[in-house]
């Protein structure tokens, strides 16, 4: 991190019953604004390294390609015909959906797939959500079940929220969570607090910078806050003010690596030279077509191989497919599209399925 005088740095932190909001700090080099939490340590130990940059206006900045939002594009894609449209039509396959009610049960370290960007993970003791969307949504139609009863959910630890697009956070279903388990902490990125405490103006939050570590217990896993190519918007003026990127979870020898959405970029490369191989990354594959209108902001199949190898990952765990409509492309095609490559690392899992975390070792009960 940047070493600044203490003098130029104004922190204020405000206390609201469980919450901490921080307004971050803000350094300036080559022209450039840089932020982060400094209430959080910063894992990038490279000194070119200066925090997650934001442009002129307060807005948070990719760090290698920046996103330009642009409505002629968007309106071309909706009124041009989809070279899909046919195929589309004709293939009714869904996602194979486990019921699995008994998923919170069990104290075994373990991934397990609840649809899109939603995932379970249970590891160190530690009871992870991310990117929770269940509860019915006027925005969007679901085409894969929910494996589970929401009322089945219980002791979540964490939710960890990627960014505050529709299909990752879903207001309904933080307050029904939050209702349920009011001792629930959500770590996300910066600047997200102000939004989430709208709908649960107690809950506990803590805000990221790229690279930050958030505080947690030191006996259990370390969750770190990661790069991606991406934007957000909720409204129709808060563009890019809320930080957007995935999380690297490390728990002795083992590492999760949840993506969140993200188009591919050389930062999948700099997350491994900052943080090492990863295990099991979480990628997402879909939503990729029309790529000339997709690639700044949703991975393709290939592309997500070639970042998955960027990260030296073991494991390939493809998500955000087969449960939103949200292309050009068929629900399940992303998939067809893994199953042709030579990547025997592909682990498909099905909706509700467990994947057990047995050190080395994977589940035999995997359906590839």
């Amino acid at each position: 991190m940047l070493k600044i005088k203490p003098k130029k740095v104004l922190v204020i932190v405000v206390l609201l019953g469980l919450s901490i909001i921080v307004f971050p700090s803000i350094t300036r080099q080559n022209g450039m604004d840089y932020t982060y939490n400094p209430l959080l340590e910063t894992v990038n130990t490279n000194p070119d390294w200066q925090g997650t940059p934001i442009d002129a206006s307060g807005r948070f900045v990719n760090l290698h390609e920046p996103f330009e939002s642009d409505l002629t594009d968007l309106i071309r894609w909706r009124l041009s015909s989809n070279p899909f449209r046919e195929q589309k039509e004709q293939d009714t396959r869904r996602l194979e959906v486990v019921m699995n009610n008994e998923m919170f049960d069990s104290t075994d370290d373990k991934i397990v797939w609840l649809g899109h960007a939603s995932f379970f993970i249970q590891i160190g003791g530690i009871r992870i959500l991310t990117d929770p969307v269940f509860l019915p949504n006027m925005f969007l139609e679901r085409f894969s079940d929910l494996p589970f009863h929401p009322d089945s959910i219980r002791n979540i630890d964490y939710v960890l929220l990627s960014h505050n697009h529709r299909d990752h956070i879903d207001k309904s279903t933080l307050e029904f969570l939050y209702e349920k388990m009011p001792d629930i902490e959500i770590l996300t990125g910066l600047n997200m607090a102000s939004l989430l405490q709208r709908w649960m103006p107690d809950v506990a939050v803590q805000e990221a910078g790229w690279y930050q570590k958030y505080t947690l217990d030191e006996n259990g896993p370390e969750i770190i806050f990661t790069p991606a190519r991406h934007w957000t918007r909720r409204g129709m003026f808060d563009e890019n003010l809320r930080l957007w990127g995935g999380f690297f979870i490390r728990y002795h020898d083992t590492t999760i690596y949840f993506m969140g959405d993200s188009g591919y970029t050389r930062h999948f490369a700099e997350i491994r030279e900052v943080l090492g191989d990863v295990d099991y990354a979480l990628m997402g594959v879909g939503a990729f077509e029309p790529q000339w209108f997709m690639e700044p902001v949703h991975i393709s199949p290939l592309d997500a191989i070639k970042g998955f190898r960027e990260l030296g990952g073991k494991y390939f765990i493809p998500m955000h497919y087969g449960t939103f409509d949200l292309s050009d492309e068929p629900l399940l095609h992303p998939l067809d599209v893994l199953k042709s490559e030579d990547l025997p690392e592909l682990v498909a899992l099905k909706v509700g399925e467990e994947l057990l975390i047995e050190g080395e070792r994977i589940s035999n009960s995997i359906a590839k």
